[in-house]
């Protein structure tokens, strides 16, 4: 089913060589933006890319079943507000894609489905629309999700190299989203091939454009995790949302090992396969650390569950992002069944510890930790 979007992008299970079938290009080469993103999405599809740490941490905890719930189950309110715009249930599409007319469809689908079942959006890095505005439109989706909050999305390194204020604002403008988000991403920099390594001063810049931008800016990590001294740090900076994005799902140190030929990362990428924080652990650090933050809790959530679980630590929504691309990519009936089902389980869990409402699961005494 996966032709059906027409990716091309190969690459050896050997030596990791990759070649694009549409450009040509051959290992030792540059690779652009847009095959980069091919790339990813492949390998992000057929190759085992999960840390091999400890986990998410969510097996750590257990809710405490109540027999007699006291709630009726047809009545369960889910319903939550991110950035002044109201979703049915606590949930996000993480930022995942984009650049290609590939990802633009993976985009839409991602985005009917949001609309339909009233969750948030994140879209992939906008790096490439800024670079090659002919590819915006792989990310351009406000017309398929026009209730739900959008986020564009721009990695904090660009600010290093040369992205100020302007590029953000055409990120959000280009886009019609309602935040940006800055990605923290210097482990996978670091092994990627075409990798901006300078992170020095980040956080200084990343204060100065809350500053100067009318429009909200979150950050959040890619898989690795933020822990509470970090968050900490970010909310004096002025970022109006914090996505802990924890170990446990996507390590992306081993998708750029998939995709590099320079046997010297490779290698070391053995070496990293258990590193992050895990996302419990991001999620309860940052409450902690910053009471009156808004927080995101995603990395490797499997099910509706983990996001109840999430959401008892200290999460106001959970982001679900690898786990849907294989259903994005079959059909939006795949897809739907998906969204359907993680609402359910959500749902479920809270009918079984009556919880009623969002606030009194995030309130929840009766979860709990297990070691």
């Amino acid at each position: 089913m996966l032709d059906k979007l027409n990716l091309t992008v190969t690459y050896s299970r050997g030596a990791r060589a990759i070649k694009n079938s549409e450009t040509g290009q051959v290992p030792g080469e540059k690779p652009d933006i847009g095959r980069r993103k091919k790339e990813h999405i492949e390998i992000c599809l057929h190759e085992d890319v999960e840390g091999r740490g400890e986990g998410t941490g969510f097996d750590r905890y257990r809710f405490r079943h109540l027999a007699l719930p006291e709630v009726n189950f047809n009545g369960i309110d889910t319903s939550t507000q991110f950035l002044n715009r109201k979703l049915r249930v606590p949930f996000m599409v993480s930022s995942m894609t984009g650049g290609t007319d590939e990802a633009g469809r993976i985009n839409v689908r991602l985005a009917e489905a949001a609309e339909r079942k009233g969750w948030a959006m994140g879209l992939g890095s906008l790096r490439a629309a800024i670079a090659n505005p002919s590819t915006a439109r792989s990310y351009q989706v406000r017309q398929h999700a026009p209730n739900v909050p959008l986020l564009a999305n721009l990695g904090a390194v660009q600010l290093n190299y040369g992205f100020g204020i302007e590029e953000c604002r055409r990120a959000v403008q280009m886009t019609d989203a309602d935040a940006l988000v800055l990605h923290l991403n210097g482990l996978q920099e670091l092994f990627q091939n075409e990798g901006d390594n300078n992170f020095g001063g980040l956080l200084n810049k990343i204060e100065r454009l809350c500053r100067e931008a009318e429009f909200p800016i979150g950050v959040k990590e890619v898989g690795w995790g933020i822990d509470g001294d970090t968050a900490s740090k970010l909310a004096d900076a002025g970022v109006s949302f914090i996505d802990v994005a924890g170990a446990g799902g996507t390590s992306w140190i081993e998708v750029e090992k998939h995709r590099s030929a320079n046997h010297l990362t490779r290698e070391a990428a053995k070496a990293f396969e258990d590193w992050g924080t895990p996302t419990a652990e991001c999620i309860a650090e940052t409450r902690a650390a910053v009471p009156d933050a808004y927080v995101i809790g995603s990395g490797g959530l499997a099910n509706g569950v983990d996001a109840a679980k999430a959401i008892a630590l200290g999460a106001d929504l959970a982001s679900f992002g690898r786990s849907l691309l294989a259903p994005a990519l079959h059909s939006a009936e795949r897809l739907s069944e998906l969204f359907d089902r993680l609402e359910f389980e959500l749902k479920a869990a809270m009918f079984g510890i009556g919880a009623a409402n969002m606030s009194q699961l995030s309130r929840t005494e009766r979860l709990l930790r297990m070691n």
